[in-house]
């Protein structure tokens, strides 16, 4: 009886020893995840954000208008035969009449309107601002001197030639004075279209040449390396020549696209019809049959 007693406080002693030892076993490991399909596994040095791909730059446009000289008066200039070196010259390019309203007035919506003198003619509001403005398109113009209205002249600025003060008989919202161009230009995202009338003196129309060329060496270099001009063209022209009967300007093109064909015969409208395409706008009445400069 007593042995019996002993042996079963041995089993039971057992039994508890072994349950102790199950209760500190580990459970067995589960197997790892597999990776997602398709998902890269990052490597050493790797943040794991992508890469950012820096946005495409719209098309933008640039018209800088000078005044009144021969294509061979100005081209031998320091600075625009340092330009004429790197842009396209439109070796064939004729402005539209005489004196300078004509040639800006063409300029802005492909007709002279029959006007031959400088004087103030309220026109219909068929012009390349209008057609900007009604697309939402951003645009201003950058007129040099001009001062709170700009049907007045004075400061170096003339409205004769401020194409944009005609239209409509109003000075546009867009049209702004000149020392705004610096700070719109550091902008990420200045206008779409841009014009710039300089002053009387800068423009060549009451100083020198030699000024004039010295105000595009100060002017251009900035607007080209404009992180917005990426896919910019910029056009230099000049609204009439000397007085001769040919009327043939220079016109230097610049930027991202440049003319297939300089040799071919163009004009003041030619240059708005082809500013029209480039922003995507309809044609205006005068333009609607004119073949633009063809850019590539």
């Amino acid at each position: 009886m007593e042995r019996a007693r002993q042996v079963a406080v041995l089993l039971a002693a057992a039994v508890v020893f072994s349950c102790a030892a199950c209760a500190g076993s580990p459970p067995p490991s589960l197997p790892a995840p597999s990776p997602t399909p398709g998902s890269p596994e990052p490597t050493e040095g790797s943040t794991g954000t992508p890469a950012t791909t820096p946005l495409a730059q719209p098309v933008r446009v640039v018209v800088i208008v000078m005044e009144n000289r021969s294509y061979d008066s100005v081209v031998r200039l320091p600075y625009v035969s340092t330009l004429a070196s790197t842009a396209t010259v439109l070796t064939n390019y004729h402005a539209s009449g005489h004196p300078s309203l004509p040639n800006y007035l063409a300029l802005t919506s492909g007709s002279t309107w029959d006007i031959t003198d400088d004087g103030y003619h309220v026109l219909p509001e068929q012009d390349l601002g209008h057609q900007l403005s009604a697309a939402a398109i951003p645009w201003r113009a950058y007129m040099e001197g001009m001062g709170s209205d700009c049907r007045q002249d004075g400061g170096g600025y003339a409205v004769k030639h401020d194409p944009f003060a005609y239209y409509g008989g109003r000075c546009p919202a867009s049209v702004v004075s000149f020392s705004q161009l610096s700070a719109d230009i550091a902008n990420p995202s200045p206008s779409r279209f841009i014009w710039i009338t300089p002053n009387l003196c800068n423009d060549m129309h009451d100083c020198s040449s030699e000024v004039g060329d010295g105000w595009l060496r100060r002017t251009v270099p900035p607007i080209l390396a404009s992180p917005a001009m990426s896919n910019g063209v910029v056009f230099i022209t000049w609204d009439e020549n000397d007085g001769g009967a040919s009327n043939q300007v220079l016109t230097l093109v610049l930027g991202a696209k440049r003319p297939a064909s300089p040799a071919s015969s163009y004009t003041h409208p030619s240059l708005l019809a082809t500013t029209e395409d480039l922003l995507g706008l309809p044609r205006l009445p005068a333009t609607a049959r004119l073949a633009p400069i063809a850019l590539h």
